[in-house]
């Protein structure tokens, strides 16, 4: 890595572990073997190692003919967006949330209250009344509420 930085090679093969903290300027190509087999976090990841010097980014993705509707979905919406927040938002609808605390990393939640993905009104809505009432903190009439807020753990207990 250290040659192809100071520009002594001109090719780099590596495994995923360039994908974060690696900044090589003088990096304009990435191809990705396998791109179906990557989460879009992964692939934006490693998409965003090239293009950073004064060469414009090229990321091919590889991949076979028979691809599964989720890894179809995947491909398309890397290759349609290179705005983070909305590839997190969408691996979320196609992964699902797995544990908010917990070891899971995806899978569909059966949330008590409210899913994030379907009722994002209601959350946009919630941090704006906790952000009403952080302003409010002197009124000890809300205090409960912000307990209940700081404790993450109640969403996924289901014997709540």
């Amino acid at each position: 890595m250290k040659k192809f930085l100071e520009k002594k090679i001109s090719i780099l093969v590596s495994t995923t572990v360039i994908e974060v903290g690696i900044d090589f300027p003088n990096a304009n190509l990435i191809i990705i073997e396998n791109a179906n087999k990557f989460g879009l976090a992964q692939l934006h990841q490693l998409r965003g190692r090239v293009g950073r010097g004064v060469k414009q980014g090229t990321c091919i993705l590889l991949f076979k003919n028979g691809l599964s509707k989720n890894a179809i979905k995947r491909i398309k919406i890397l290759k349609e967006s290179d705005d983070g927040f909305f590839i997190a938002e969408e691996d979320l609808k196609l992964r699902g949330f797995g544990d908010l605390i917990g070891y899971q990393q995806s899978g569909i939640k059966n949330f008590r209250f409210a899913d994030p993905v379907h009722h994002l009104d209601l959350f946009d809505l919630a941090d704006n009344f906790v952000k009403n009432i952080k302003e409010e903190i002197n009124q000890k009439k809300y205090s409960f509420l912000l307990k209940l807020f700081d404790r993450a753990e109640i969403i996924n207990n289901n014997d709540f």
